[in-house]
C-alpha cells in the first residue's frame, strides 16, 4: 500500500463536506498482475441521475525541493493512470488534487497552461491553510 500525502486526509475530508462520499481509500485500478493506487474514489448522486457522478483523485503537495520535479512525477502518475482506469471505469474522471500555491505557480504561467491544453488535465485546486476547496478545472 503506498504512503499518503501529507495532505490526504484534508483533502478527504474536503471532498466529504461538499457531498461527495468516498467510496475507496485508496482506488485501486488492477492491471495484470500488478496494482495502481489512485488516492481516493468518490461518488456524488445527482437527483437526475440515479448513478450520479464517480471521481478518482490523486493527491499531491508539492512540497518538495523543486515544483518543476514535483509536476513531473505527478503528471507521471497521471499519464499512467489515466488509460487503466478508463478501461477498468470509463464513466470514473480522474483528478489531480493540488494545493492553491502550486496551482497558482505552475498553472498560471505557460508551462502548466500548456500542459492542462495538451494532456486534458483535470484538477482539484485546494488551500490547505484555509482548508477549503477552492476550484475543479473542469467541474465535474
Amino acid at each position: 500500500m503506498p504512503a499518503k500525502d501529507i495532505h490526504h486526509d484534508l483533502v478527504h475530508r474536503l471532498l466529504e463536506a461538499e457531498g461527495w462520499r468516498i467510496t475507496h481509500d485508496p482506488y485501486r485500478i488492477v492491471v495484470g498482475r500488478k496494482n495502481l493506487f489512485v488516492d481516493l474514489g468518490a461518488e456524488r448522486l445527482i437527483a437526475a441521475d440515479r448513478e450520479g457522478k464517480r471521481i478518482a483523485v490523486e493527491v499531491k503537495s508539492f512540497e518538495g525541493q523543486s515544483e518543476i520535479h514535483d509536476l513531473e512525477l505527478a503528471l507521471g502518475q497521471y499519464l499512467i493512470y489515466l488509460p487503466f482506469l478508463r478501461r477498468q471505469e470509463p464513466d470514473r474522471e480522474l483528478y489531480l488534487a493540488i494545493p492553491r500555491e502550486a496551482a497558482k505557480n505552475l498553472f498560471d504561467e505557460p508551462i502548466g497552461r500548456g500542459l492542462l491544453a495538451e494532456y486534458n488535465l483535470r484538477l482539484l485546486v485546494f488551500d490547505p491553510l484555509k482548508e477549503v476547496l477552492v476550484q475543479w478545472m473542469p467541474i465535474p
